[in-house]
This record gives structure tokens, sequence and C-alpha cells, in this order.
């Protein structure tokens, strides 16, 4: 027998799909079938007979309880082996209860169609097209994300996107990102099942890094943590000098959003100076700029972040200056509105994405 969970998605699936055929137009639904649950091998779980404009109309749907994009590509690339050695003229269709934007992409790379209990569907038929997206997600699906997002969780992240290519045994990785090894293998999880990374011989691999990042982008939130103004009258080729004594200074300091970018991949530059530090690189940067406080008009914002993994990977980026790695700059980038984003694309063009 199949798992309960799939029966019970199963009897769902059916039910949406008869509510989503039965509002398209010239759409005669005549029976949908549920297979029967112990049949393992054809990858069919609900069969629709039916006709479009006095013509046949077969759907054939595999149903899933997990609509991670490495179960929908099995399941996809599964459904039309088995069409066409049966030489079943049917239309495929993959459902389960959600679909990420990464997972219908898997179902249009496959050929296939699809459709979620939220409503997210892409249904090809005759003169027939039908795309929709529903905004939203789970609170399953949000409740995993947020803890992929966590601060420890983004260490690993982080190294692992600096090296796209590298694979990583799960014991180097917790060395290198500072965190666990029980840490490591969820986070690993989670990346495998949505199809961003790959077991390899070798260790833990990117499969997807781009789309990691969108995810990451599209849920990301700044790190948490205290917020100083300042302002200081140090400004271009003077300031510029200065900054260049941010590697020997006490404690630690980076170069943080538009000033991390303006050394990364200069675009445009912006009247404010951005840092993040740890208590004892606060007071260094304070001295070195000869900043006084300033509630009004600050031209100097430092935040010293509860986690430091945002410091733990900035980099060098020439003469002693300290800049947040290209990853953390881009996400901070995202935040800072139109001017922000036009800035992060520039440096995700020149950094981040991988060559064609």
């Amino acid at each position: 027998m199949k798992p309960h969970n799939i029966v019970n998605a199963a009897r769902e699936a059916a039910r949406s799909l008869e509510l989503f055929l039965a509002n398209l137009p010239n759409v005669e639904i005549e029976e949908i079938l549920r297979d029967d649950p112990s049949n393992r091998d054809k990858g069919i779980d609900i069969r629709v007979e039916g006709r479009f404009a006095d013509r046949p109309l077969h759907l054939a749907v595999d149903v899933k309880s997990s609509g991670q994009p490495r179960i929908v590509r099995d399941a996809a690339r599964q459904l039309r082996t088995y069409l066409q050695h049966a030489h079943i003229d049917a239309i495929p269709i993959v459902m389960a209860p959600y679909l990420s934007p990464q997972a219908r992409d898997v179902c249009k790379d496959e050929r296939v169609g699809y459709l979620d209990f939220m409503g997210n569907a892409l249904i090809a038929f005759d003169t027939v097209y039908i795309e929709r997206e529903v905004p939203g997600r789970p609170e399953a699906e949000r409740r995993v994300l947020r803890s992929l997002y966590q601060p420890k969780s983004a260490r690993i992240l982080r190294r692992l996107l600096a090296e796209p290519d590298r694979s990583w045994r799960t014991v180097e990785l917790a060395e290198a990102a500072q965190v666990s090894v029980g840490l490591v293998s969820n986070v690993g999880s989670a990346l495998r099942e949505r199809g961003w990374a790959d077991q390899t011989d070798a260790g833990l691999l990117l499969s997807a890094p781009g789309d990691l990042l969108d995810s990451w982008a599209e849920n990301y939130r700044p790190p948490q943590g205290e917020e100083f103004r300042r302002y200081t009258t140090l400004h271009g080729s003077s300031l510029a000098d200065r900054l260049r004594g941010l590697e020997a200074l006490d404690g630690k300091v980076a170069l943080a959003s538009f000033s991390a970018a303006e050394w990364l991949s200069p675009f445009a530059r912006h009247p404010n100076n951005y840092f993040y530090a740890d208590e004892a690189g606060l007071a260094s940067l304070d001295q070195l700029l000869a900043t006084t406080q300033a509630p009004q008009g600050a031209n100097v914002i430092i935040v010293v972040p509860e986690e430091e993994g945002v410091l733990d990977d900035a980099i060098l980026v020439g003469e002693g200056r300290i800049a947040t790695s290209p990853v953390q700059t881009y996400l901070d980038l995202i935040q800072g509105g139109d001017r922000g984003q036009e800035a992060a694309a520039y440096l995700r063009q020149k950094l981040l994405d991988r060559a064609p």
C-alpha cells in the first residue's frame, strides 16, 4: 500500500482537479477515476475522461504528497515514460499540495502540466493553454524556508555559494561554517529536496546556486543587531585612504551594502557609509573615521550583529579594505530600494552568476 498521506493527497487532488476543470470553457467531464493505491508501477493516480469541444479529452495525473523539485522531476519522467511505452494518448499532469516556482519550472522543462492545491496550474491541450500563479506559500513551506535562512544555517549557505563548484564533505563544511555536523546534514537535506544540491561521491554540491540565491533573497531578513548612526567629515579620497586601515583594526569590521559594492562591483555611489562590526570593531572604527554621534544627518551607519556570520566570511578588497562577501552584499543591496536592486543585479552579473 502507498503511505496514508499519499492516499489523502490523491483524494484531495481529485477534488481540486474536478473543481479546476469545471471552470474551463467547452470542457465536459465524463469520469474521474482514481487508480488502485496499491498499484505502484504506473505512476498514474487519477485518470480523467471527458471531451473538449466535442473531441475526446484524456488526462493522466500523478499525485505526490511532496512537491519538491527532485520528486516532481522523477514523477514527470516516470509519467511520460509510462504513457509512451503503453501507447496511451493522454495529457500528463503532476499534482501536489504545493509546487514552488522551481518545481513548476521543472514541469515545464519536462513538458508536463501541473496543478497544486493552492491553484497554481499549467494545463495545455488542443487550443487551450492555461497558466496560473497564486501568490503566497503554505505555512509549512514558509516555516522550512525561515529555518533554512536562519543565521546559523546561513553560515553554511554562504560557504556553499562562495564556491558553488566545490563538493563539501559534511565534517569539513561544518568546520568551515563553524556549525554542528547535524545542522549541515539538515541543511543539505533541505537543499537536495528542493533540487538545489546533489550528494555526489565527493560530497554536497550545489546544482542550482542561482535558484538558492533567488529564494534566499526573496526570504531575506537583515541581520538582527544594534544600529549606530555616526557622522564623519571624511569623504572622497581622504575617506578611501582611511579605509585602508580596516584590516589592521582591533575587532572585526567590514564595509557593507552600498559601501561594500563600491569596492566589489562599482555601480553607483551612495552618500552614506555602511559597516558591520563587532563591539571591539565599533570602537576602533569610530576612532579611525573620527566619527561623532549623529541622531540626525548621519552618514555612517554601523550595525553590530547578534550573530557574526556576516563578518566571518568578509573578504579583503584591496589595500587593507575589508568588505562583506559578494553573497552577503547582494542580499543587503536587495533591501536598498530600486537603487539597491539595480546595484545588486550588477554585482550578481559580475561576481555571482555562473558563466554560461
